[in-house]
């Protein structure tokens, strides 16, 4: 049989992921947060797209946000219509549309309407302030409210002009100051260090060492050991005892709180106090000045209970943006434009404002659908707690909402659920089984972990309960559980162990003794 080179056509099926289509997936696993932010930036981007500014009372309803299929009946984006007009190159004194006559309207009761309110419409804002004004009594401080404004480097640089007078060594503690971590620790290998600024060990270390005397106490420390001591020191309190204390707090974190009295050889009472001042310490010097701001949680899914039982489920529509399509200002682009490179990018903005706005709506459809699931899996959590949660899975929910695993699992990732019994991410609800020991139904394995710390918070400081005796107290309340799954749960909620406990508890009734 011959070999010889031969073309054939053949028919097959494949997926094909095409940029849209992986969008459109990324924008179901985003929070709000981040699903506002790339909204922002496709309106910036498309001069047919716009954030309406309405306050959403339309958009609960049922629960789900028109998401942008409603024509815009004002041009919010004037920005771009400009940028639009340069891009088609067309004569700034040609009237594209009639938009462009009208554009101070754009910004009724927006930020820019509220600039070209009267002077005598000042703002009270508490956070304006103005030189010649004091408030109350008090006379303004201007070195203490620009301290209050500066970042720690700038805070440190300060510092540094005045602590420093040799260049080179001003040179190393401004480089210090730049590399300290988050919490304000130096990490860095001394060697290295030095090695970068071309300097020796010694003169780092001489700079390291004053570096720490400045404000906040504790800064440019090497470990924690060293931040404690450094706070200490400044305190006069960092004698031979407390040396010992602050060398071995891994006795401490481990409650080994004999073992560590011992090596102090101090009296109880002593000890106690040694506890409480390094406890009254700061481990963290840097989040004086640049803290970290904890962002509230917005649900993404607002559930109650009506009159008669049933539960409203909806969406929240501070999460979920409104976005307008302008038709209008599309049909006055295809007229005024001629070429084929004009017309092209018209429509390339038409089909992707298009597209967004069926995201949006698909994407508040599918969340509704899997928190309407899960509601109706969990009703008896909705109504007594987590004590009556189910065990539940994500092909459980996909099952019955004809999607795919991978799709669920999306749609709870980032998102929150506020209900009568608090705010719970959505993936709260997913949780494994724990086996009956009375023929019952099986136990979620958050329903467990409530228990035991329920067990745990209720114990006697004399009978402090054990892995051991924590399986047979769950096995009474019907819950089949090994021991090595409790101590799992328990140090999942970083609860001590029996022993530490012990430890604790005996320390806070002899200190409530003495």
């Amino acid at each position: 049989m011959a070999i010889a080179p031969s073309l054939q056509q053949k028919q097959s099926q494949s997926l094909v992921m095409t940029p849209k289509l992986a969008q459109s997936i990324k924008l179901l696993q985003l929070s709000h947060v981040d699903l506002m932010s790339f909204v922002q930036e496709e309106v910036e981007k498309n001069p047919l797209l716009e954030i309406s500014r309405d306050d959403g009372k339309d958009r609960r309803g049922d629960g789900i946000q028109n998401s942008g299929t409603a024509e815009a009946n004002e041009s919010g984006n004037p920005d771009a219509h400009d940028a639009v007009k340069d891009h088609l190159g067309l004569d700034a004194g040609e009237k594209v549309s009639e938009i462009d006559a009208n554009l101070e309207n754009v910004y009724d009761g927006g930020t820019a309407g509220a600039e070209r309110q009267p002077s005598n419409t000042a703002s009270t804002s508490s956070g304006s302030t103005s030189s010649t004004h004091t408030s109350g009594d008090e006379e303004f401080d201007a070195i203490a409210h620009l301290r209050e404004n500066l970042s720690l480097a700038q805070h440190l640089e300060l510092q540094i002009g005045v602590t420093f007078k040799n260049p080179t060594r001003q040179k190393i503690a401004t480089y210090i100051a730049h590399a300290l971590d988050d919490d304000g620790y130096f990490r860095e290998d001394l060697a290295e260090t030095a090695q970068r600024l071309n300097v020796s060990v010694d003169e780092v270390l001489g700079v390291l060492s004053k570096f720490q005397t400045m404000d906040p106490v504790g800064i440019g420390a090497r470990n924690l050991e060293e931040c404690l001591a450094i706070q200490l020191k400044e305190l006069d309190r960092f004698d031979p005892a407390m040396e010992i204390f602050v060398a071995n707090l891994d006795l401490l974190a481990k409650r080994e709180f004999e073992q560590l009295k011992r090596l102090c050889g101090v009296t109880t009472e002593d000890f106690n106090d040694m506890i409480r001042e390094v406890k009254a310490l700061d481990p963290r010097p840097a989040l004086r000045h640049d803290p970290v701001l904890a962002e509230a949680v917005v649900p993404d899914v607002l559930i109650g209970q009506r009159a008669d039982g049933t539960w409203s489920i909806e969406l929240n529509p501070e999460t979920l943006p409104r976005v307008l399509v302008d038709h209008r200002y599309h049909a006055e682009l295809e007229r005024a434009v001629s070429t084929d490179e004009g017309k092209s990018f018209v429509n390339e903005c038409m089909t992707n404002a298009n597209w967004l706005t069926k995201s949006l709506d698909q994407r508040a459809q599918t969340i509704l659908k899997v928190a309407v699931e899960i509601v109706k899996q969990q009703d008896m959590f909705f109504a007594h707690g987590v004590e009556h949660l189910k065990p539940m899975n994500l092909k459980m929910v996909a099952e019955k909402i004809k999607m795919h695993e991978s799709t669920v699992s999306r749609v709870t990732a980032n998102k929150y659920l506020m209900c009568d019994q608090g705010i719970f991410e959505l993936k709260f609800f997913f949780s494994s089984a724990i086996s009956a020991n009375d023929g019952e139904e099986s136990h979620s394995a958050e329903t467990v972990k409530h228990k035991i710390r329920q067990l745990i918070d209720a114990e006697e400081p004399k009978k402090i309960l054990s892995d051991d005796k924590l399986v047979a107290l769950l096995q009474e309340t019907g819950i089949e559980i090994a021991r090595r799954t409790v101590a799992k749960y328990r140090e999942a909620m970083r609860i001590p162990s029996s022993v530490q406990r012990r430890r604790e508890k005996a320390m806070i009734l002899e200190d409530k003794a003495s």
